[in-house]
Parts: structure tokens; C-alpha cells; sequence
């Protein structure tokens, strides 16, 4: 039985890889792509989000959701990370289709009430799209399967300042929002995604793999701009799984080790957007953490296992 999922994004070079992995693994059912700033401003995201539905001759729809964070100000988009055009300046052909009328909220909560108890929303971007939805329709946090987000961080350093990951910074008010709604949310974030690394070799290994789409040329070139920022940022060879990471959690969560923890996130000061983690139960002086969801937090992965699904997908 495949699983129906709904991608909420902001390509981005690492959201190609994950689309790509979806749309190539038949356990999965994407249901349709929802946009948000992040990596690229929202109306490029959306461009991008069509691109690869066309690159993959895949035929989902695609909605715009949100431009700018809920409360907190707007961090430029790091187009030193991912290019001008958000795939790393390749400049490919602009797409052919249209997005959805609908907003990015409103197609969630329709797919959401569509199939009741069956739809995974897998965020890989600011949470800002889920937070609106919620907003739109509460009801849906009884009606969603599983919420699995790639943000934040528990024992693990931040990747924008010493303690906050890219996409909870990116709009904190509404990962908080996320984090304390009553649907269950899984955390995949940088305690895994820096254990596992992908390099030149496994890129162009998908390329030749893939006789007949486009997707492994496109990551292959999108990517080498990525591994430049790599290089030059960090002496590293290859980059990270952030985003891909999320998909195979969603096709194969034994993969992952994860732990529960009550999640909040900071909203101001210095320490914004930091993923404050809890033990479920316990007291505290302050009760920012009473009677709060818990979340399913992965604070290890098998790199080996991730790695070799990813492949195994793309017929590597």
C-alpha cells in the first residue's frame, strides 16, 4: 500500500533530490507540491516546484503558499547556498504548467479532508504553509497521519547560528505553532542529516542510471554548485542529505533511531529558532513544555541503509 503525501517545499537544489526520491519510490503517493519562501522567494519556489513535476513527467499540482514568515522578520534567501535561481545558476528551461488557484493552506486542508487519516505532510522548508492551514482548518491535526518535518536540531549544533537550523529560523512563530498542534510530528534534523553525505560519485551514478528522465542530469548539474558551497564553506567533499532524508523516513523509518521529546521552539533573543527539546513528563520551573505534544525526534540514522535506498530508487 503506497502512502499519500503531500510535499511542502521551497526548491532549492536539496528539495530536487527529495521530490525526485518521491516521485521515483513507488511506496509513495505524492498528492501534490506546496510551496513557501525558504531557499528562494515563494514565487520562485513555486516556478521551481513546477519544473521538477515536468523534469520528472510527473503530474501533480502545485500550490503557493506563503511569501513571508508569520511574525518575525525575513532572512534573505542564501542564494550563495543554492544559486540566483535556486538550482545552483543552470538555467533550465522555464516550465510549461500553471500553479493551483488554490493557496499552498487551502490544498492542504482539501487533501487533508479528501483522505481523512491517510496523508503525510512532509515539510521541507519553514513550517509557515502548515501553520496557515491549521489556522484555516484545526480540524485537520486529528485528520493527518504524520507530520515529518526536516528542521531543527536537539543535541547537534545549528547550521545558521550556534544553536538554530535554516528552516525552523526561518519562521519560528510557526514551527512552535507545528511543533504544539495535536497531530504527530517526527523531527529529522541535524543530529541525522550530518551523519549522512553524498558526494560526486553517487550523483553521477543516479546520472548514468537514469535512461529515461531527466532527473539524474538535472541533480548532477544542479549539484555541482552545492558541492562548491561545500568546499569553500566547510573543506567538505560532497554535501549533506537534509531534505532526502525526510523521504526516507516517510518510505522506511526503521532507518532512523528516534526518541521522544517535547518541542518548543524559540521565538526571539538570541537563541531564535532553536528546537528546545524536553523529556516527555518532566517538571520544570517554567511550564513552556507542560501538557505539550510529543514529538518523534531521530537522533540516529543508518547512513549505510539511507543511502543505499536513495540509490536503490533511483536505479543506481
Amino acid at each position: 500500500m503506497t502512502r499519500k503525501i503531500i510535499i511542502d517545499t521551497d526548491p532549492g537544489i536539496d528539495d530536487a533530490m527529495a521530490i525526485f526520491l518521491a516521485f521515483n519510490a513507488p511506496q509513495l503517493d505524492v498528492l501534490a507540491l506546496t510551496t513557501t519562501f525558504g531557499n528562494v522567494a515563494v514565487e520562485l519556489a513555486t516556478k521551481n516546484a513546477l519544473i521538477l513535476s515536468e523534469v520528472a513527467g510527473v503530474n501533480v499540482p502545485v500550490a503557493q503558499g506563503v511569501a513571508v514568515p508569520l511574525v518575525a522578520a525575513p532572512l534573505p534567501p542564501p542564494d550563495f547556498v543554492h544559486g540566483s535561481d535556486g538550482f545552483g545558476n543552470i538555467n533550465w528551461p522555464a516550465p510549461k504548467g500553471q500553479a493551483d488557484e488554490r493557496s499552498a493552506a487551502q490544498m492542504i486542508v482539501d487533501l487533508v479532508h479528501q483522505y481523512p487519516n491517510q496523508v503525510t505532510i512532509v515539510a521541507l522548508g519553514p513550517l509557515g504553509n502548515l501553520a496557515k492551514a491549521l489556522a484555516l482548518d484545526p480540524s485537520i491535526a486529528e485528520l493527518v497521519d504524520e507530520v515529518i518535518l526536516m528542521g531543527g536540531a536537539d543535541k547537534e549544533p545549528g547550521n545558521v547560528s550556534p544553536v538554530a537550523e535554516a528552516n525552523i529560523i526561518n519562521d519560528p512563530h510557526a514551527a512552535d505553532i507545528v511543533f504544539t498542534a495535536s497531530w504527530q510530528v517526527t523531527m529529522v534534523g541535524l543530529d541525522v542529516t550530518h551523519r549522512v553525505m553524498i558526494n560526486d560519485k553517487f550523483l553521477d551514478n543516479i546520472r548514468q542510471a537514469d535512461t529515461d528522465k531527466q532527473c539524474g542530469e538535472f541533480l548532477y548539474q544542479a549539484t555541482q554548485f552545492y558541492f562548491n558551497f561545500y568546499q569553500q564553506t566547510f573543506d567538505i567533499e560532497g554535501c549533506y542529505v537534509h531534505d532526502a532524508s525526510t523521504i526516507v523516513y516517510a518510505i522506511a523509518p526503521d532507518i532512523f533511531t528516534t526518541t521522544p521529546g517535547v518541542v518548543r521552539v524559540a521565538t526571539e533573543g538570541v537563541a531564535i529558532g532553536q528546537t528546545i527539546v524536553a523529556t516527555p513528563g518532566k517538571h520544570y520551573a517554567v511550564n513552556f513544555w507542560q501538557d505539550k505534544p510529543v514529538t518523534n525526534v531521530c537522533v540516529g540514522v543508518d547512513s549505510e541503509r539511507l543511502l543505499s535506498l536513495i540509490a536503490t530508487t533511483f536505479n543506481a
